[in-house]
């Protein structure tokens, strides 16, 4: 079952069971695809729909900053919870020890030595580690690996 059946299907699910915070983050989700969907003028891939759910969780991470600001406790716990439910359609994310593994092995193949390699090592890792870490765990952790000890 591809991940846009699997979408669709919960989308009816929490229709039938009248789930009104599910219904709403994946009616957003399925917005969101449409309109990708639109953009491409072909049907979205489960690699699309991956990118697209980690921009959304990116987005709700960076709502909840302004929400910790603004001291609004009960809507920071509904952005948590669509995160968390967002995360179920993505592929199992990398631990830190296996992303740092990944992350060493092609600074190694790569052969680069310093911060002027960050784009050439980046270009190397994200295809590999796609849909199970973010750009910026795995920025932050090259920028770690390639500075001057």
């Amino acid at each position: 079952m591809s991940l846009l059946e699997k979408l669709d299907n919960d989308f009816k699910e929490a229709l039938k069971a009248k789930n009104a915070d599910k219904l709403s983050i994946l009616r957003l989700v399925r917005s969101a695809i449409k309109n990708l969907e639109i953009s491409k003028l072909s049907g979205a891939s489960d690699e699309d729909v991956i990118e697209l759910l980690q921009r959304e969780i990116k987005q709700h991470r960076e709502t909840i900053e302004g929400l910790k600001r603004a001291n609004r406790p009960e809507e920071v716990g509904r952005q948590e919870a669509e995160i968390a439910l967002l995360q179920t359609y993505l592929p199992p994310q990398l631990s830190a020890d296996e992303l740092k593994d990944v992350v060493e092995k092609t600074i190694e193949t790569i052969g680069a030595s310093g911060l002027g390699d960050i784009g050439k090592v980046m270009g190397s890792i994200m295809p590999q580690v796609k849909g199970r870490a973010t750009g910026d765990e795995v920025g932050q952790l090259v920028r770690e690996l390639l500075s001057p000890k």
